[in-house]
């Protein structure tokens, strides 16, 4: 999908799997999701950049592109397991979409139309 494309924050075998794909291979996308399940940290159509991300060093509050039982949703990292190398995603009104292993987390979000997320810069990983 090319810059500026709208797409869900989640998806089942949707454009965010495109997303992913790009950003599992080493490239950072811009594009702007659809959906309320992020407001206020991310509103419907905003512009959003996700680098490819070094799962070791998540920590919960961070935003994510992750896939989870088949999903991909671009959300909060809620809960973090290091020794089993595992993170929990959930939306930001409270609902729990569950846990995922590190492979299946390909990015994290980097800014938010144009603001840079605190953090989110060292967490990010080389192609």
């Amino acid at each position: 999908m090319g810059a500026g494309g709208w797409i869900c924050e989640h998806s089942r075998m949707g454009a965010l799997d495109a997303v992913a794909g790009r950003v599992a291979g080493g490239a950072t996308v811009e594009f702007r999701p659809t959906g309320s399940s992020m407001v206020p940290l991310i509103r419907s159509r905003q512009r959003v950049v996700v680098a490819p991300a070094d799962p070791s060093q998540l920590r919960a509050g961070d935003i994510v592109l992750a896939r989870v039982a088949g999903t991909v949703y671009l959300h909060l990292v809620s809960a973090v397991d290091p020794a089993r190398k595992r993170v929990q995603i959930s939306n930001n009104r409270g609902r729990v979409n569950g846990w995922t292993g590190h492979d299946r987390v390909f990015g994290i979000c980097t800014a938010v139309d144009g603001v840079p997320r605190a953090g989110a810069a060292d967490k990010t990983r080389a192609a």
